[in-house]
């Protein structure tokens, strides 16, 4: 194995800058105690010069006078090219796409309560429902009254799952929602789960309940495209352990959904996916075929991912129900990684109580995994919400992006009987976490971007992935630790301030909780609360005055839904109060016009 000193002795003459006459000669080691030193060896990479550093500068906003310039330039290649061997050097090494970073974000401060101290699951019981002679009732049903159906032998699986591969057939060439439809593979699921279910194996209340995931979990020998062009053929050789979990579960994979390419907002190799309740308009993103199937009755639950926004954005665009658990709480293995600190995997459904569902059949650490931990699970439906205390922020509540729909949700809540509680956090540059969001997915995409294969992607716009993975080799790795002590500062005041409250009530869109809630790892629930009216699509694009969006003369009538923060772990008293919210305002069974 060659030493430091030994690859920068022996790279070849054509790579070694040139050398200043200042430069130091390489120490003599073969002294007796002669100890290491930086900048002590032979020079290699590129040559640079006073004017490069000035140049540089100006970047990482660190400025230096004219004589530390010519130091600096003088020895970059004895004292920091050696730290390029990992990629240049003849050594180089790959890293794998499943190896997570050495250092691991771990949520759970020291001295704050993190979760229940039990588990306990208690869903609600539905009563009993006819089975309705349309199949769009059907579809539309909810997971758990669809269960019960499955369960009383009222209905099958293969007959659920032909109605869903109908409405995809049907309505999918209008909304590009699926990437890759499995009629086989689910037909097969379902008469499975007919035969077990007929032999009195009942595994639950996913048993024969058709989903669709986020073409970002890894399924064995079916294509996983990541929404990128690079990736349209891949097929992995293994299921992700959510994957392997709800197989566990009885359900029935019939499709995987499309995500905007590598999970940024709704534009795929197929497409740009769009809402059902306004096809003039992408559905958000990322988790956009999940969302977009979920409200048009093509699936009865999906699995989406989000890092900053991608399952509350396209939810709450889309009219539908998400669950961004906590972070370290479902196992991301064979998923694909944008942000090893970040990302998280949860459910979008048509109601409250059925992402708590399919949160039960996917929890817990998985050893693939190493952000996941153990934790309980405590959500009783039947358990009163009177006495809780909600948490909101007053300015946030009278400005953009807030309506009066968030206002009245706040209003509901304390005619349940909740305590509503005004609360802050410190004026800080929350934006600024972005830069590990960023040099993470460079990471993530590295090979990617470096082999030029990231210019196939079909949005090659400066907010788009190619884009910011080029930029993001130039963030200085001083502000990455600073931006990650900075981090655990946002994590100290944000449990301080739900060592206060019992949850928050947010507007889904405000940027800055997006950006909190995300680095901190707090779960949050996004449900359909009102409507409000539109007289311009919406998108998750920086405006392109080339491009303009589509107009209405009348307006249009959408969905429109608040965000509930929870204490970490906690994602059963988000589902208890969301659940009573939601029944009491009664507008989650409306369906989008023509579907």
């Amino acid at each position: 194995m060659k030493t430091r000193r030994q690859f920068l002795a022996q790279v070849p003459l054509g790579l070694l800058g040139a050398a200043a006459a200042t430069r130091l000669q390489a120490q003599d080691t073969s002294v007796p105690g002669a100890a290491p030193a930086f900048n002590t060896s032979k020079g290699a990479g590129p040559n640079v010069t006073a004017d490069t550093f000035a140049q540089a500068e100006k970047l990482v906003r660190a400025p230096m006078s004219a004589v530390q310039r010519e130091m600096a330039a003088s020895n970059w290649g004895t004292s920091m090219a050696g730290l390029m061997e990992r990629r240049t050097g003849p050594n180089r090494v790959a890293l794998e796409a499943d190896l997570a970073p050495a250092c691991v974000w771990d949520p759970r401060l020291p001295g704050h309560r993190v979760g229940p101290a039990h588990d306990h699951f208690a869903p609600a019981k539905p009563a009993p429902v006819p089975l309705p002679a349309n199949d769009a009732d059907i579809a539309y049903a909810s997971v758990a009254q669809q269960g019960q159906w499955i369960a009383r032998r009222q209905l099958t699986s293969e007959r659920l799952t032909r109605i869903y591969i109908a409405r995809i057939k049907h309505f999918d060439p209008k909304l590009r929602c699926v990437i890759t439809l499995l009629e086989g593979h689910a037909l097969a699921q379902a008469k499975q789960a007919d035969r077990e279910i007929a032999a009195g194996h009942y595994r639950g209340p996913l048993h024969g309940i058709p989903w669709g995931a986020k073409d970002l979990l890894d399924t064995a020998g079916i294509r996983t495209t990541y929404g990128a062009e690079p990736f349209r053929d891949r097929v992995p050789d293994a299921d992700a352990a959510v994957v392997k979990r709800l197989n566990e579960a009885g359900a029935v994979l019939l499709a995987k959904l499309s995500m905007g390419a590598l999970a940024l907002n709704d534009i795929w190799f197929g497409g740009q996916t769009m809402n059902p309740w306004l096809p003039q308009e992408g559905s958000g993103g990322s988790s956009a075929g999940p969302a977009s199937a979920t409200a048009a009755g093509l699936v009865a639950f999906a699995i989406g991912s989000e890092t900053q926004g991608s399952i509350i954005d396209p939810a709450m665009r889309c009219g539908v129900t998400g669950l961004r658990p906590s972070f370290g709480r479902v196992p991301r293995t064979g998923a694909m990684t944008l942000c090893w600190t970040m990302d998280k995997l949860g459910p979008l459904t048509r109601s409250v109580e059925d992402t708590m569902l399919v949160l039960h059949a996917i929890t817990g650490p998985d050893a693939g995994d190493v952000y996941s931990v153990p934790s309980h699970l405590d959500y009783d439906a039947a358990a009163s919400v009177e006495g809780l205390t909600v948490g909101y922020f007053p300015d946030w509540m009278h400005e953009a992006p807030a309506t009066d729909v968030d206002r009245a949700a706040l209003d509901q809540l304390k005619a349940l009987g909740l305590r509503a509680q005004k609360v802050s956090l410190p004026d800080w540059p929350y934006d600024s976490l972005n830069l590990l969001l960023f040099a993470e997915a460079a990471a993530a995409f590295e090979e990617l971007t470096l082999s030029g294969k990231v210019d196939q992607l079909s949005v090659q716009t400066p907010d788009a992935w190619p884009n910011l993975f080029r930029e993001s080799r130039f963030l200085s790795a001083v502000d990455y630790v600073q931006a990650d002590r900075l981090r655990r500062k946002v994590a100290q005041a944000m449990a301080a301030l739900m060592g206060k409250v019992d949850l928050l009530l947010v507007p889904s869109l405000r940027d800055e909780m997006l950006v909190i809630g995300n680095m901190t790892g707090q779960p949050s629930l996004t449900l359909r609360t009102g409507f409000v009216e539109v007289s311009q699509a919406r998108s998750d694009w920086a405006p392109d005055l080339a491009h303009p969006l589509p107009r209405f003369s009348p307006p249009r009538r959408v969905p429109y839904g608040v965000t509930l923060i929870g204490r970490q772990f906690e994602e059963g008293t988000l589902a208890q109060v969301g659940r009573a919210l939601e029944l009491k305002l009664d507008v989650a069974k409306a369906r989008p016009p023509g579907f």
